[in-house]
């Protein structure tokens, strides 16, 4: 059966000669994947260009209830701006898709979580303010949606942060993972990042990366492990 897809672009690997397989996170469906021809023709260049991490189109696939992988045609981009001609987007974008294809590798469809990672994208692509910072912002506002967000509102002064309950406390729990005090103010005063204030956040690269490194731990501790993600080491160079 043919169907309508609004698509975000994940990781394409080859499979054979002729073809190649595409993750993609969709609109109707969760996470799929699409067997689409490889090549080095114009034409599968073009494809190439479409398809990269972080790209957003849309499609119809011949979706079918059996083993076999779709196929898609009138594939079309969503939006005005192409990742083309600027590698630090395009890095940036990278993340984000693997950091989705890893994260939702058994997911089922989820309109407000789709709906807010293609928002982002969009915002990302058109933005050119505070863009060192905004794979910050797009893991810490996707925390709400993950269901994993913490509860600022059980902040004070000198409070610990519990990475397992997601909730500031005034003692160690037992557990063991938790942030010191320094840390646990940080956690509390980067939750206000958002899209209309992440130009004012001025960060050190060391403090950037430091940043990410206890997100990406934290999201571990409630998923599956995000330390082998290929495309942290490239983002870790970025925005020196």
């Amino acid at each position: 059966m043919y169907t309508t897809l609004d698509c975000i672009a994940l990781r394409t690997v080859r499979h054979s000669d002729r073809h190649s397989i595409l993750s993609a996170y969709t609109r109707q469906r969760g996470r799929m994947s699409f067997l689409i021809p490889a090549g080095n023709g114009r034409e599968a260049a073009r494809r190439r260009a479409m398809l990269m991490p972080g790209s957003r189109f849309s499609c119809v696939a011949d979706v079918r209830d059996n083993d076999r992988l779709p196929t898609m045609r009138d594939v079309m981009p969503r939006g005005t701006h192409s990742l083309n001609g600027d590698p630090v987007k395009a890095a940036v974008t990278l993340f984000i898709a693997d950091f989705i294809n890893t994260l939702m590798r058994d997911s089922m469809p989820d309109e407000l979580m789709f709906e807010y990672c293609d928002t982002m994208l969009e915002f990302y692509l058109v933005n050119t303010r505070g863009t060192a910072n905004f794979h910050l912002l797009f893991l810490i506002r996707m925390m709400h949606f993950a269901g994993i967000e913490p509860d600022r509102s059980t902040y004070r002064p000198g409070y610990l942060f519990d990475m397992i309950d997601g909730v500031f406390r005034s003692s160690a729990p037992l557990h063991g993972r938790f942030l010191e005090h320094d840390e646990a103010h940080a956690v509390a005063t980067l939750l206000r990042m958002n899209t209309r204030n992440l130009s004012r956040w001025k960060f050190t690269s060391a403090d950037r990366n430091a940043i990410l490194d206890r997100i990406i731990e934290y999201y571990s501790l409630h998923f599956t492990s995000l330390q082998s993600m290929r495309s942290l080491d490239v983002l870790r160079t970025l925005f020196h």
